[in-house]
């Protein structure tokens, strides 16, 4: 199970857990879970959504180590990973690999209703 996420605002500030009416649908499940990874813009913050071992992960699009596009890494055994380095992200807390000077990949807060994430 996913540790709970936060929520951030445009200039990536911290405001905690979203109200309930708060929440947009962003993608079909179907289309996530054939695609694993599927990008896109959500109140004007860019972020990608991944399809991890029957879980979804919502989380920064850009590596916070060497901003590379995350959109364009790969997924395995519960981790993301950067397509420019050999770094990788934890999809369920957002730490990244040991040894790598970065700080966590920021998590959004993510739910299925309706066959939609």
């Amino acid at each position: 199970m996913y540790e709970r996420p936060i929520l951030v605002d445009e200039r990536h500030q911290t405001i905690g857990v979203p109200a309930e009416e708060k929440w947009m649908p962003v993608c079909g499940l179907s289309r996530l879970i054939s695609q694993t990874i599927v990008c896109a813009r959500v109140t004007g913050v860019d972020l990608i959504l991944v399809w991890n071992e029957g879980h979804v992960a919502a989380c920064e699009r850009t590596c916070p180590h060497e901003q590379a596009d995350l959109g364009l890494g790969h997924v395995s055994g519960g981790r993301l990973f950067c397509p420019r380095h050999a770094a990788s992200f934890e999809l369920r807390n957002g730490r990244i690999s040991f040894g790598w000077p970065s700080r966590p990949l920021r998590l959004y807060p993510v739910r299925i209703e309706d066959e939609q994430v």
